[in-house]
C-alpha cells in the first residue's frame, strides 16, 4: 500500500487516516487517546453550529476544548445560511483550526429539518455560495463530507462533486451510502471510486471500516487517497495504529491493549477538562461502543447507562472488569489510579 502522504494547501496529513466527526464522541478525551495510541493523520471536532460558533468560549465549550497534542485538528461546520459562513470562519481562525470541513452529508432528521447536512446536496446554489464565500476569506484547507445522495444518480453526484472542487474545496470525503441507508447496509465503496475518477483533489473513503482487512479492501475497490474512520474509533481506538502500521508502513510499535486502561484514560480526560455536567453523557456514549470489545459488554454498557454520576459509572465499570477482565484491571491498578 502506498505510503504517500496527503498534502492539502499548507497541511500534511500523515498517514492519510482521518477521524470522522461524531456527535458526543469526537471530543478532547477521545482525541487525546487516539494521539496516544498513534496512527491518526487528521483529527476532527464534533459538528459545530456555524450560527453559534462566534459566541462560544473555547476554554469551556465541550465542543471546542482541546489540548496542544490534538494536532492537526479539523473543525466541522454545520451551516444552513450563507450569512453565517464568514463569522464562523473568523471564529475558527481565532481558535487555531488546522482545516475547515463542511457537513453536507449528515442524514439525521433534526439536521436535515434545520436545513443542513445531506439536505444541502439538493441546494447546489446555496452550497456553491457557501464554499465560494469560505474560500474567499480563508487560506486554511477547505474540505467537505458528503453521502452518495438520495438515489444512485451518477450525473447528479458528479455535478455536485465537480462544483465543490470548482469552488475551492481541497479534499472531499465520501460516506459510501445513500441518505436513507443505515449502517447495516454494506457501503458502496465502488461509488467512491467513481468520485475519485471525476476529481483532481484527494478523495477520502468513509463507511464501515472496522479492521485492517476492511481498510485494505476499501482502498482497493475505491482507489481512495485515504480513509476516514468513525464508529470504530471509540470501539477500537487502536485501529488507526494498526492500519497505519500494516498498510502505510508507519513505524508504530505494537502495544499491548489493556481495555480497563483505555477506559480509565477516557474517564480521566473527561474529569480533567470537562465541567461535571458535561462528563457523564460523553462517557455513556463512549461506553456504548467500547463495551463491544467484551463478550458480555452489554452488561457494562447498561450499568454505565443507568449511572447518575461518573463516579458511580466508574465503580460499576470496575465491578464489570473484576468479573470479565481481572487481568486488565490488575494492570490498571498497578500502573495508575484515577480516583
Amino acid at each position: 500500500m502506498s505510503s504517500d502522504n496527503l498534502h492539502i494547501r499548507n497541511l500534511e496529513i500523515t498517514p492519510p487516516l482521518l477521524l470522522a466527526p461524531m456527535a458526543g464522541l469526537t471530543h478532547s478525551a477521545l482525541r487525546t487517546l487516539l494521539m496516544k495510541l498513534g496512527g491518526v493523520g487528521l483529527l476532527s471536532t464534533e459538528m459545530l453550529s456555524a450560527r453559534r460558533l462566534p459566541t462560544e468560549n473555547p476554554m469551556i465549550s465541550p465542543y471546542l476544548i482541546r489540548t496542544d497534542v490534538e494536532q492537526p485538528l479539523s473543525y466541522q461546520l454545520f451551516v444552513t445560511r450563507c450569512e453565517d459562513v464568514i463569522p464562523a470562519i473568523d471564529a475558527l481562525h481565532r481558535f487555531g483550526a488546522d482545516a475547515i470541513d463542511f457537513n453536507l452529508g449528515c442524514p439525521a432528521p433534526n439536521v436535515r429539518n434545520a436545513g443542513g447536512g445531506c439536505l444541502l446536496m439538493n441546494e447546489t446554489d446555496t452550497v456553491r455560495q457557501m464554499i465560494s464565500t469560505a474560500r474567499r476569506v480563508t487560506e486554511l484547507p477547505l474540505t467537505a463530507k458528503i453521502r452518495l445522495g438520495e438515489s444512485l444518480d451518477k450525473n447528479k453526484l458528479k455535478n455536485f462533486c465537480l462544483m465543490l472542487e470548482g469552488e475551492g474545496v481541497d479534499m472531499l470525503t465520501v460516506h459510501a451510502r445513500l441518505r436513507t441507508e443505515g449502517f447495516m447496509r454494506k457501503p458502496r465503496w465502488d461509488w467512491v471510486g467513481y468520485v475519485k475518477e471525476w476529481l483532481h483533489i484527494p478523495v477520502i473513503a468513509n463507511g464501515s471500516i472496522f479492521s485492517v482487512e476492511d481498510a485494505k479492501i476499501c482502498l482497493q475497490v475505491s482507489g481512495a487517497d485515504g480513509l476516514m474512520i468513525g464508529r470504530a474509533a471509540p470501539e477500537k481506538p487502536w485501529i488507526f495504529a494498526e492500519i497505519a502500521r500494516e498498510l502505510y508502513n508507519v513505524d508504530i510499535l505494537p502495544q499491548k491493549i489493556i481495555f480497563p486502561e483505555i477506559y480509565a484514560h477516557v474517564l480521566r480526560e473527561l474529569k480533567a477538562r470537562f465541567r461535571p455536567e458535561r462528563r457523564l453523557g460523553r462517557l455513556k456514549e463512549f461506553t456504548h461502543y467500547f463495551a463491544r470489545n467484551y463478550s458480555f459488554g452489554h452488561h457494562l454498557a447498561s450499568a454505565v447507562q443507568s449511572s447518575s454520576t461518573v463516579d458511580e459509572a466508574w465503580e460499576r465499570a470496575v465491578v464489570f472488569f473484576a468479573s470479565n477482565d481481572a487481568e486488565g484491571l490488575s494492570v490498571l491498578r498497578k500502573n495508575e489510579s484515577i480516583r
